[in-house]
């Protein structure tokens, strides 16, 4: 969806009418963006934030290390706010990198681990769970896999692998003061997902709202407000957003909540008009432990000789009127010669022995929607050196922009969902057109993205590359650190619709924000859990 200039001034003066008719608390994390605006008298927007005093909580106890600016709020009678500035980097390595970890309750991590049996309505995640999250070893008779570095990891476990990773980062400090970013290590998409099914808005949102009660009294939270919090949730954000309490509406209201606007949230699949959330790749199978690993995985992939022209590992969507499955389906069946199948309805499509198999004897691989518009399959095929082919940009383009080129023709190819309904786009011929020069030139740029999209075991530590988590936290610093700069410059940050991404709003401005609505509430995204 494309914002132009009338989107922002209607979403500028909504939140005017906001500020003036009273509907906004006086706490710093009011408004749409995570931010109370007010209007001094030359209608410039001012940002608001309540005075740092320690983080022990009082005067009397370690102050700020960062020096304050005091500022008049134009609304307040006889009222000065403050707000921090970052001081001059510290002459050491982790400069800038510190993270802090909040020690929140066993109940909103461990402890959601210890009923594995009911995190998922659709299976039994004991085994999923092993491993510090990696599940367990794959079994490779046949060969097909490199080394014991494969795991049978399922896809929603995400924020079990980022926290044993995080245990093995470099910068972590228990000095609360130093730190660069603050880390919550809640299982956010492992609870939500035990109450996804036959629970009410109460069950569901409990949690969330005791975790953002205890955290909110911390006084790492007043320091920012939160806005250099982040945290993990191994599900798609729109298992996060309900919006009221009716009952039969999907999800919990985590991402709803007005404190939750102010943290950083890193899901598989993030919200294209949100700034608050961000896109990271799914778990794949492959967790190296050395260096030598990957570079070992990437060259066999570049060396692998590819039988089948394109292939697709998925289940058909028949009860879904809109999806393009059926077609691919056909079209795939049609050309045996030159396309794979593997059918998810009657195979097991969990196991990395067959996935693989099939995707490093493809050169193209097919990535149409499923049960939301991302899929886990887009970067097992990534890993397999398979260029993937997209059929809308929100499969990707919009989503993983921290870790996948900006520049989607250097790695994938897109056909148009719309060509593909109406019967214009013949997937064998469009393959076929490509040239072979290009096909080598994409194949390679796949392969060099195999690091960015793998999670390391957690009981090591990669020495030169950067994997996935590596990536998102630096991201994340990065953000945070904006923020900062932004605050000390006297300006608004973390904009809803921020500048830097504005690209991915052009690429699916012909999608409408109702569209994608539409969309979830078609496939009925309560079949998440079982998505292929």
């Amino acid at each position: 969806m494309h914002f132009g200039d009338s989107s922002m001034r209607a979403y500028r003066d909504q939140m005017e009418k906001q500020i003036i008719i009273g509907k906004c608390s006086r706490e710093f994390w009011c408004g749409n963006n995570g931010v109370t605006f007010f209007f001094n008298n030359a209608n410039s927007f001012i940002s608001r934030e309540s005075s740092f005093h320690g983080f022990a909580g009082n005067s009397s106890q370690t102050a700020s290390p960062f020096p304050i600016t005091k500022y008049k709020d134009p609304l307040v009678e006889n009222s000065t706010k403050t707000f921090s500035q970052q001081p001059s980097p510290a002459l050491d390595s982790c400069s800038g990198r510190y993270i802090y970890v909040h020690e929140i309750p066993s109940r909103f991590n461990d402890d959601i681990l210890k009923n594995c049996s009911l995190l998922n309505k659709w299976s039994n995640m004991c085994q999923s769970i092993l491993n510090m999250g990696l599940g367990p070893r794959a079994v490779d008779s046949d060969g097909i896999l490199q080394n014991k570095s494969w795991f049978v990891t399922n896809q929603f476990v995400l924020e079990i692998i980022f926290r044993n990773r995080m245990k093995q980062y470099k910068c972590l400090t228990n000095d609360s003061s130093l730190a660069s970013a603050i880390y919550v290590p809640f299982y956010a998409g492992l609870d939500v997902g035990r109450y996804l099914w036959g629970f009410n808005t109460s069950v569901r949102d409990s949690a969330p709202l005791d975790l953002i009660k205890w955290l909110t009294e911390k006084p790492e939270w007043k320091y920012l407000w939160g806005r250099d919090h982040f945290f993990v949730a191994g599900r798609v954000t729109w298992d996060f957003r309900r919006g009221d309490d009716i009952e039969s509406d999907w999800g919990n209201k985590l991402m709803s909540l007005p404190e939750s606007k102010n943290m950083t949230m890193l899901v598989i699949e993030s919200s294209p008009w949100s700034s608050k959330d961000f896109a990271i790749p799914y778990p794949t199978y492959f967790h190296p432990s050395t260096d030598r690993e990957v570079f070992q995985w990437q060259n066999k992939m570049r060396r692998q000789k590819r039988r089948y022209l394109f292939s697709f590992v998925g289940a058909p969507r028949p009860n879904l009127q809109d999806s393009i499955r059926g077609e691919i389906f056909k079209q795939c069946l049609t050309s045996r010669r030159k396309c794979k199948l593997l059918d998810c309805a009657s195979n097991n499509c969990h196991n990395p022995v067959y996935v693989m198999k099939m995707f490093r004897s493809s050169i193209f691989c097919l990535q149409p929607p499923g049960d939301s518009y991302t899929r886990r399959s887009t970067f097992d095929s990534i890993l397999a050196g398979c260029i993937p082919v997209f059929f809308h940009p929100g499969s990707a383009y919009i989503q993983y922009i921290w870790h996948l080129p900006k520049n989607y023709t250097k790695y994938s190819v897109f056909i148009p969902e719309n060509a593909m309904k109406e019967g214009k786009a013949n997937i064998e011929k469009i393959l076929l057109g490509i040239s072979k020069d290009e096909v080598v030139a994409m194949r390679e740029e796949v392969v060099r993205l195999i690091p960015r999209v793998i999670y390391a075991n957690p009981r090591s530590r990669l020495e030169n590359i950067e994997d996935a988590f590596d990536i998102a936290v630096k991201e994340v610093l990065q953000r945070v650190d904006n923020i900062r700069r932004e605050l000390k410059e006297g300006r608004s940050s973390s904009a809803e619709f921020g500048e830097e991404n504005s690209w991915k709003y052009s690429l699916s401005e012909t999608v409408g924000e109702h569209e994608w609505d539409s969309f979830f509430s078609k496939t009925n995204i309560a079949n998440s859990s079982r998505a292929t």
